[in-house]
Parts: C-alpha cells; structure tokens; sequence
C-alpha cells in the first residue's frame, strides 16, 4: 500500500475507497456486536422535522462512548494510522466512533456535506468500516461527486437527485471508505434486512471538536446540538 499516493487521490477526489483493508475475523466480531446491539426493531433518535426535511432514517449507536472497547481495535490499526496521517498532517485528532445502522426499508441518507464548507480548513475526516459487503441486495450503496470537497456549499435543489458525475462505490465486508467532510455524499436506500457500517471521524489539528455539529443538505442546515434547523436553503 503505497500511503503518499493514496493520500494523494484522496486530496484530489476528496474520497478513497480501499477494499480488503481489514481483517475478516474482526469484521465478523463486529458484526455481531452491532446486530446483538441494535436487535430486530431499534428506535430513530432524531426528530420527525430532521427526519422528514433530510430524508435520513440511519440510526446512531457509539460504542466507545458506551465503554465496548471492541471497537477500539480498527482505529489502532497502523495502517489506519499512517493513511490518516499522510492525509492530515500532524496534530490531528479522533473524533469519536459512530456505527450507522438501517432497517429494511430505510431511506438511507441523502445529499449532505458533513459540516460548513466556508472555511476548508475547517473539516471532519469520515474512515468509514464496513463490517458486511453493501451491494445491490442490501441497499445502502455510497454515492459520491468527486472533486466537490473544493467546491464549497451543496448546491439547492432535489434532496436525492441523480447526477452524471456521480460515483457509486460497494463495499465489501473489511472496505475502508475516506470521505471528506465537505464532499458531497449520499447513502442510497437499504433493501435487505440491515445495513451497517462504522464511522471513525477525526479531524486536523485547528479543527473544531464540535465540527460535525451542522450538517448542511441541498434543502436546510441542521445543528444536532439543538435539533434545529438553522437556514432552510430554498430555490
């Protein structure tokens, strides 16, 4: 694995997608975390306003704020480390883990940066860690617009629309996916009985702690930290 140039790609699409990166033994223990966790019926935490105005149904679970040391394993991998590194520089930090979890039937996610885009120093680094393989029977393939992490704002417009430029990329089970903050992604609907991944955010040094904490879609900006919209973004 050749990190200088994979850090390159990554600074040029603004997203990297490296199958077989983990092992296939923690995957499994993963796995089975996450379904012993969520169990057949789990309940949404956000409310019907973000739900219904972001058309994001994915349910959160973090671990290693729950004290499951399990999931520390993947983010001390070395290779995790040095990518991220080579990435970001030095002085970066983790953020926290996040396991996004779909039930049959979710919508997915739609078009969304993960945080403001005004300032491009200011970003959230997504090292996302696929546990099964997501292709056309699960649902949840990951769409991405290469290059819109230079961009700045998503554009206004239809919450899921189809673009020429857009790339959609299935992860098989031990799949790294790197997303940068600011790049346009989306998540496509789940069809099979779950989909599930692993989200280790981190950010560079000089980022804010709490930079996820508004999320900006084609038709609003939403702040978790108070569960409100804060700038409907209208045509």
């Amino acid at each position: 694995m050749n990190i200088n140039s994979l850090a390159k790609e990554f600074w040029q699409q603004g997203y990297l997608c490296i199958y077989n990166f983990f092992d296939m033994e923690l995957m499994d223990s993963y796995q089975a975390l996450i379904l012993e966790h969520f169990g057949n019926n789990p309940e949404f935490v956000h409310n019907d306003e973000f739900l219904k105005k972001s058309n994001t149904d994915v349910i959160p679970w973090f671990p290693q704020l729950d004290g499951v040391d399990n999931f520390d394993s993947a983010e001390k991998d070395q290779n995790l480390i040095k990518l991220t590194h080579a990435i970001l520089g030095a002085g970066w930090s983790s953020l926290y883990s996040m396991v996004m979890f779909s039930h049959r039937g979710s919508n997915g996610q739609s078009w969304h940066q993960d945080c403001p885009p005004e300032d491009q120093s200011q970003f959230n680094l997504n090292r996302l860690v696929y546990s099964m393989d997501i292709d056309a029977s699960t649902g949840g393939e990951v769409l991405v617009m290469p290059g819109t992490h230079r961009q700045g704002p998503i554009s206004v417009g239809d919450i899921d629309e189809d673009f020429p430029q857009q790339i959609t990329l299935s992860p098989k089970k031990g799949t790294l996916i790197l997303i940068h903050g600011h790049l346009w992604h989306r998540v496509l609907p789940a069809v099979g009985s779950h989909r599930a991944s692993t989200n280790y955010r981190c950010c560079p040094a000089g980022a804010a702690a709490d930079i996820t904490d508004i999320c900006v879609y084609r038709n609003m900006r939403y702040q978790f930290s108070t569960s409100t919209v804060i700038e409907e973004r209208l045509p």
